[in-house]
């Protein structure tokens, strides 16, 4: 298992690095966030990585911490979820807002997310929260945050503008 690279970046894509790492190039997807919080092109930079493997390909995913690769596993652990809808869920949601969401059970946080629709959501939601290390939060099942959601909703808000509020 690949679990850290430390190395200069070599190039820098939408959604994936290229890592410099003692003359071996890693091509590394990540989220856009990631890339954002990267320095640049010829910088040394430290990533988390997770080598998944199939009987086809063998791809190296990579986080700015060890606590998103955590949720990254995580994720990847729930029946139906790959590692292109692992990466989109953290591109959406960093660890914290993720464990917020599932405590508050907030089914249309989680619709935000592309690929996910409402059964997958609650499902996902079903799965996340016995395996995460979720906060204590008076938001519980139903919650507050629900409720304001439901509320934008009806006012016609896009997800978009309701995630950026619920913030």
């Amino acid at each position: 298992m690949i679990g850290r690279l430390t190395g200069e970046i070599a190039d820098k894509g939408g959604e994936m690095i290229l890592l410099d790492v003692g003359g071996v190039g890693y091509e590394v997807a990540v989220t856009p966030k990631t890339v954002a919080e990267l320095p640049g092109i010829g910088q040394p930079a430290v990533l988390h990585t997770h080598l998944h493997v199939r009987e086809d390909v063998m791809a190296l995913y990579g986080f700015a911490t060890a606590d998103e690769r955590n949720i990254f596993q995580i994720l990847i652990g729930v029946s139906g979820v790959g590692p292109k809808l692992g990466l989109a869920v953290l591109a959406t949601f960093g660890p914290n807002d993720l464990r917020n969401v599932v405590v508050a059970e907030d089914v249309g946080a989680l619709t935000a997310v592309p690929g996910i629709g409402q059964r997958s959501a609650q499902k996902l939601l079903l799965e996340l929260r016995p395996k995460l290390d979720l906060p204590d939060s008076p938001l519980q099942a139903g919650g507050a945050l629900a409720e304001v959601r439901e509320a934008l909703e009806a006012l016609g808000y896009q997800s978009v503008e309701i995630r950026d509020v619920l913030r």
